[in-house]
């Protein structure tokens, strides 16, 4: 009997990872898709499909046959394999950023590529220092967490950290230690292990090879080919990260790490920086203004009162209404804020082209068919004087809230 196997056209895949070209929404009007292994998938990024006007719709009666069968959330969770590792021999540790505590882009990339890296005997161990919010550690790929959160590890405490990982090299086969190679942290605590470990590192990881991985050189000019090593730092999309499994992430709490505290640096917390003094390539949260702003006044006591750095679309500089630095997109700064509010901004596509690494979008328009609704997280459908002035209202509400329970 001949053996059915589903074939895969990678032009049409291409395709659909770039929500740039004019058939991205033809190719992925439904948030469920069969994946190249018979597994199903879920886009996280298209929960939901497109309407007959154009706009996007949360479809949450499982009604859509975009696909041609109907499967429920509950359905794919239950048909997600469950990846175990029983007794493992070999390990891979992550050291995820959790930049505002929780999984970026970046850290779930990082845990993809450990994957690859992986064969049935070894185990993925994620180490989580001091505290965080992230409870996805089973669907972003982690089969060992470690959660260390004593005070030792709290604030920027580099010297206990490193401690704890040479502790841990010595107890398990640890082949590689990955790090995202960013500025949230694993670029500075990497290169530092590696110096602990007399071990020379892989840095700026980006596009893995059979044996060996290319990596960025002179400023992003150049490309080197390395070998793997023990201590690795990877850019973003070095990997895809993982969807198609659901991994145990059980508690790694028959570890004893002796660390005593070591700070050479005495951390005094985080400093209050005035967000307009954030350049926009390294804002964590931005709100841009466009042309569909009327109220420049209100949109600068939104972004005021948020604590959002402030961008604008080209036309929004052109008019004279922000500064030039402010330019967000390709002919602007592209951007990688984990929150990005596009207010007012139809979505050119050099606009949509800088905004490419933002993790979340959300839209503040009344054009129910411009490209930046169909390319958000969330949209808001009404008047952007409104919504700020509401934003607003709310945040000092909640400000008032909390000094009167303070007082208390």
């Amino acid at each position: 009997m001949a053996n059915h196997v589903k074939r895969v056209d990678p032009h049409l895949e291409r395709i659909k990872r770039n929500r740039l070209h004019p058939r991205h929404l033809e190719l992925t009007a439904t948030a469920i898709s069969m994946g190249p292994n018979g597994i199903i998938r879920k886009d996280p990024h298209k929960v939901g499909f497109m309407g007959p006007n154009g706009i996007k719709r949360i479809d949450r009666a499982n009604l859509n046959q975009a696909s041609g069968n109907v499967v429920s959330q509950m359905q794919i969770e239950e048909q997600k394999p469950k990846h175990t590792v029983e007794s493992p021999t070999r390990y891979i540790v992550v050291l995820p950023d959790l930049a505002a505590g929780r999984l970026s882009s970046h850290d779930k990339d990082v845990l993809g590529y450990a994957h690859t890296l992986a064969n049935e005997n070894t185990a993925v161990i994620a180490i989580a220092f001091g505290e965080h919010k992230e409870s996805s550690w089973q669907d972003a790929g982690v089969d060992r967490l470690l959660e260390l959160n004593d005070d030792i590890y709290q604030g920027f405490s580099p010297e206990t950290r490193i401690q704890a990982l040479v502790q841990l090299e010595q107890s398990l086969d640890v082949a590689h230690f990955l790090f995202p190679d960013s500025i949230d942290g694993g670029a500075d605590l990497g290169r530092r292990f590696a110096a602990e470990l007399d071990s020379r590192p892989v840095t700026h990881g980006w596009k893995p090879l059979e044996d060996s991985i290319i990596c960025r050189a002179s400023a992003g000019t150049q490309d080197l080919t390395k070998t793997l090593s023990k201590v690795m730092l990877l850019d973003a999309e070095v990997a895809d990260p993982i969807d198609e499994m659901q991994h145990a992430a059980s508690t790694l709490d028959e570890l004893e790490l002796a660390v005593s505290a070591k700070a050479l640096i005495n951390d005094l917390g985080m400093l209050a920086v005035n967000p307009a003094d954030i350049s926009l390539s390294v804002a964590p949260f931005i709100l841009s203004g466009g042309n569909g702003i009327r109220d420049w006044d209100t949109f600068h006591q939104a972004a005021t009162v948020l604590g959002a750095t402030e961008g604008a679309s080209r036309v929004a500089v052109d008019d004279g209404f922000m500064p030039r630095h402010r330019q967000v997109g390709a002919s602007g700064i592209w951007v990688s804020a984990r929150v990005y509010i596009a207010v007012g901004i139809s979505g050119a596509v050099q606009h949509l082209q800088g905004i490419s690494q933002v993790d979340k979008v959300i839209a503040i328009n009344t054009n129910t068919k411009c490209d930046m609704i169909k390319r958000a997280d969330l949209s808001i459908i009404a008047d952007s004087t409104d919504i700020l002035n509401a934003l607003v209202e709310l945040v000092q509400a909640q400000e008032v809230s909390e000094g009167e329970s303070h007082a208390a």
